[in-house]
């Protein structure tokens, strides 16, 4: 029987209620968003090409950097389709940009929800779900799908920032709720993806204009709560932005939301979005896009720009004191941090890549001490992936390094892949899936036939 045939048993009083097992991959970063793939993904292939160890290559339509997500045979990503401005329109709307980036200008896009078939890699849905004429501009480094979508057993929720949020039954590909009602100034495009806390799904709403975090009933699409942030902020409205994905951590004996916005990390009960408490980075920090990792008794965050900074944060625990005690820096590491890239928990070794010329750097994750530094070159968007006992980085230019954790560098491989990667990698069973802006690929050994 495979895992998606397996069925779970659930005892309620007389009652057994079989339900279906969770999707293998549900998130960004994987199941618990940490980076880490199950370990039953086993087997996996250390060398490969555009031709090589390449079971399919399914080419996507549009232009998107969400991460896939997996449930059973079905693979989704979000993408979009773009009709670009004319000079006319660009000139003119051009005279609102006050953040003086390159940008993206549109007059219509269409944003897409895919479902890939994982054995052939055969498109089975192409899903419309929303089209917008003169849309918010992008920075040419984003794109108009860079959140990830998030399933459960026969849901999936797509999520585009302020143009909208969609859920759709992943089995018929039927949408069945639509909200299109939070508005706010990206400034850079969409770029928060979307979590699971029981019945709501979680979202941050950082822009120029207003910050919150949001939470939605899972079940009808309906607002459950939003709560603005509280935390003091630079005067300049592009220094207030964030564009970090938050976790569900067990913190202080309850579930705890912490999110990472602008200047501040802050801790929500997810049943109502109650601020539980907050902690400055102590620096400036905004437009930040990675996803933060936690172990030890912490998280491990990067505060994004202006001089990104990887901070190590003790999470408050109980004291039998009242107030409890806040959460306090345990350490604070500034040479070669990412501004979108997330870190990586191995063990007791951090590990993350920056942006800009590829340095890798492994540091103690209880000290901060730096192990070592190793330059691998060229640029990085995409977040580090564990899996089958080696570290995945994947630069834009579309070389992936195999990295052995441990506390000394070791290079198991390098690969390439043709065209930019800036969505994080996915490994399931004996196969890898890598996404490029033009097409995803399944990776898996080529047996023999003899």
């Amino acid at each position: 029987m495979t895992p998606r045939a397996a069925l779970t048993s659930v005892l309620l009083g007389s009652a057994l209620i079989l339900s279906a097992a969770p999707p293998e991959w549900p998130e960004w970063r994987g199941p618990g968003g940490q980076g880490h793939a199950p370990l039953s993904a086993r087997n996996l292939p250390t060398t490969w090409n555009d031709t090589s160890n390449v079971v399919w290559k399914s080419v996507v339509p549009g232009r998107g950097w969400s991460s896939p997500v997996i449930e059973g045979n079905r693979i989704w990503v979000t993408t979009a389709h773009e009709t670009p401005a004319s000079p006319e329109e660009t000139k003119e709307r051009l005279k609102a940009n006050t953040s003086d980036q390159p940008l993206t200008l549109l007059s219509k896009v269409a944003m897409h929800a895919l479902c890939i078939d994982r054995t052939t890699g055969r498109i089975l849905h192409d899903l419309p779900l929303l089209s917008e004429r003169d849309p918010q501009w992008v920075h040419t480094l984003n794109s108009y799908a860079s959140p990830t979508p998030v399933l459960e057993s026969g849901r999936g929720y797509f999520h585009f920032g302020t143009f909208g949020t969609f859920c759709v039954d992943t089995a018929s590909g039927a949408i069945l709720w639509t909200n299109t009602s939070l508005k706010i100034m990206h400034e850079n495009g969409p770029g928060s993806s979307p979590i699971l806390a029981g019945d709501l799904l979680v979202f941050h709403l950082d822009g120029s204009d207003t910050q919150s975090i949001v939470a939605l009933d899972k079940r009808t699409g309906k607002p459950a709560w939003q709560t603005s942030r509280s935390g003091t902020m630079a005067n300049h409205p592009q220094l207030r932005k964030s564009y970090a994905t938050p976790a569900l951590v067990p913190v202080d004996g309850q579930n705890q939301l912490l999110s990472q916005g602008a200047d501040w990390l802050y801790a929500y009960d997810p049943a109502n979005g109650q601020e539980l408490w907050k902690l400055k980075y102590g620096s400036l920090g905004f437009s930040l896009s990675s996803r933060a990792v936690i172990g030890h008794g912490r998280i491990y965050l990067c505060t994004g720009y202006s001089r990104s900074e990887v901070h190590a944060i003790q999470l408050p625990t109980k004291s039998g004191t009242n107030p409890a005690p806040a959460a306090t820096h345990a350490w604070k590491y500034a040479k070669g941090a990412p501004t979108m890239s997330s870190p990586l928990l191995v063990g007791n070794e951090l590990y993350f890549v920056n942006d800009s010329g590829g340095m890798f750097t492994c540091l103690d994750a209880h000290t901060g001490q730096e192990i070592y530094r190793e330059r691998l070159g060229g640029s990085h968007s995409a977040s580090p992936m564990l899996a089958d006992g080696l570290i995945h980085l994947a630069s834009r230019e579309g070389d992936i390094h195999l990295i052995r954790p441990g506390r000394k560098f070791e290079l198991v491989a390098k690969n390439q892949l043709p065209g930019q990667i800036m969505a994080s990698p996915v490994a399931l069973d004996d196969a890898l899936y890598y996404r490029t802006d033009t097409a995803l690929y399944r990776i898996a050994a080529q047996r023999s036939s003899r």
